[in-house]
């Protein structure tokens, strides 16, 4: 049975790699290597793997900049072409920029690739680059439709970080997708680096922090709940530099929210994880503890 999956060991990695040498590098005579950049820690991984383990397909995403992506290294193995599987893998890389924010990917496509792209919507814009001064590409990019419920929620949620939290609005803080399985938010990488050209700390402790609030504003008000919510103590491990597009998560199965309590009581505490991601790169874990106090409207 095929699956696919993201590499997340030495060894798979190595067979992944293999894979973009065998079919993208070793025909035109290029070293090993060659099939990899500066970007690998950044990006999001997907590959294939057959009932031996056998990794028979390949493809990478990475951010551009906030709100773009784009797709490289994708690759089949010669004796599997033809089924399905380049489709399944760029299926599943537009699946992930979808959740965390990415509006448009761009990827620059072989001239034999051209139908296949095509075919999944993909818009020609032209001539890119000649590879190894044969492989004529072309550049190609697809809009992506975000994925959020109670939109109108949301711009509230927006609205409210950048009217009463200045530094939300310097970061350009937004949702990237909100739905029954949680909420990811992203923010410009540009303005948060610090000196070593990461991702300074105290910007992926906000980020965090508020994606975590937000968290609690929209499942509130989803209720129509009027509460203020503050944090209490909070902690933060950092795991991993941040060089690339960052975004964080929660993951609403890992929390959990008694409004009842808060119906009654007029307060809870609610406990937050919220993960920060740089790709498939877990980066930082925060954990807060929230608290929502019903509003006096008296």
């Amino acid at each position: 049975m095929m699956k696919l999956i993201s590499p997340n060991s030495e060894q798979q990695f190595e067979r992944y790699y293999q894979l973009r040498w065998r079919v993208l590098r070793q025909p035109w005579q290029q070293a090993k290597g060659s099939e990899q950049d500066e970007l690998e820690s950044q990006s999001f991984h997907r590959m294939i793997v057959d009932e031996n383990d056998q990794v028979i397909a390949v493809g990478r995403l990475h951010g551009v900049d906030q709100f773009t992506a784009q797709v490289r290294y994708m690759a089949v193995a010669p004796e599997y072409q033809g089924q399905g599987l380049g489709e399944k893998i760029l299926s599943a890389l537009e699946k992930v920029a979808v959740e965390v924010g990415f509006r448009e990917i761009q990827l620059n496509a072989r001239e034999q690739a051209l139908a296949f792209y095509q075919r999944l919507n993909y818009q020609n814009l032209g001539q890119s680059h000649l590879l190894y001064g044969s492989i004529q590409h072309y550049q190609m990019s697809k809009a992506l439709t975000p994925v959020l419920t109670e939109q109108a929620l949301v711009k509230e949620l927006e609205q409210t970080w950048h009217r009463t939290i200045p530094m939300s609005t310097a970061m350009n803080l937004v949702v990237a997708s909100f739905s029954e399985h949680g909420l990811s938010c992203h923010c410009d990488l540009k303005f948060n680096k610090n000196l070593h050209n990461t991702m300074f700390a105290g910007s992926i402790y906000t980020l965090a922090t508020l994606t975590g609030w937000g968290w609690l504003h929209l499942m509130l008000a989803k209720q129509d709940l009027n509460a203020d919510i503050v944090l209490g103590k909070a902690d933060i491990r950092y795991h991993a530099p941040l060089a690339g597009v960052a975004y964080a998560k929660v993951d609403s199965d890992t929390v959990k929210l008694d409004t009842e309590q808060l119906s009654e009581k007029g307060k809870v505490r609610v406990l937050i994880t919220v993960e920060v991601f740089c790709g498939d790169t877990l980066a930082a874990t925060f954990s807060g503890n929230y608290f929502a106090l019903v509003k006096n409207n008296s």
